[in-house]
């Protein structure tokens, strides 16, 4: 890429923060005048000389000077829904509210998901996605306590992070999404175990008041147990 298209690659990216910028500018305005007018005024003398006290609408359209719409209020299937888009018609950020949780979706310049925040009665997920749609990272929290998830091109799970009220565990996966990899600590007693492609374990290293070295065939079958102390 040469130095004219790098410079005229920033000067678009700048140009879609520039607008950005503005829609956001001009919704934090409105929000404030009518906060200055109400707090001010009073509703009532607001209102003062027309018979309406509300106002109702099954839409809002937010336009900037040269007519463009860059920012909506509405209904969708009767929940409430917010959207601000870039100079192209593209939306940026969604914001919505559903019986089944609310909704704050983050998207790139070509309207595809980035970021999804989504909280819903069992507890708050956090979702990145890449540029190809796919889910390469997840941090959710819930009853059992939270868990970062990270998964490969294919969507595949291939790490899991989580903390549970027993202790915190780490597995690693395969590119089949198998785990093979398992490094725990329940009740302050570390313990590693090691699978095959097949699922059983091969190797389990735990310590507590021994340290325990156990290895296994693949029919599960014990080939070796070594037991020392904890310090040795």
């Amino acid at each position: 890429m040469t130095t004219d298209e790098r410079m005229e690659k920033m000067e678009g990216q700048l140009a879609r923060v520039r607008w950005v910028n503005r829609c956001l500018i001009a919704c934090i305005v409105l929000v404030l005048a009518v906060w200055f007018i109400l707090n001010t005024l009073g509703p009532e003398t607001a209102w003062a000389g027309s018979s309406a006290k509300e106002i109702r609408a099954n839409k809002f359209v937010l336009q900037d000077e040269n007519g463009k719409s860059c920012a909506s209020l509405c209904l969708d299937n009767g929940w409430p829904f917010l959207l601000l888009g870039d100079e192209n018609g593209k939306a940026r950020v969604l914001l919505m509210a559903t019986k089944e949780g609310s909704l704050l979706s983050l998207r790139d310049e070509s309207g595809n998901p980035s970021v999804g925040l989504v909280v819903r009665k069992d507890g708050p997920v956090l979702q990145m996605e890449d540029k190809n749609g796919k889910t390469r990272a997840g941090l959710g929290v819930s009853n059992i306590g939270p868990t970062l998830s990270l998964f490969d091109e294919t969507g595949k799970t291939r790490a899991n992070l989580s903390v549970a009220k027993d202790g915190p565990g780490l597995m690693l996966f395969d590119e089949k999404g198998k785990s093979r990899t398992e490094l725990g600590v329940r009740k302050d007693v570390p313990c590693l175990v090691l699978r095959d492609e097949n699922g059983p374990p091969r190797s389990i290293v735990g310590t507590g008041g021994k340290r325990r070295v156990n290895i296994r065939g693949q029919a599960g079958q014990v080939l070796g147990l070594e037991n020392r102390p904890g310090g040795g």
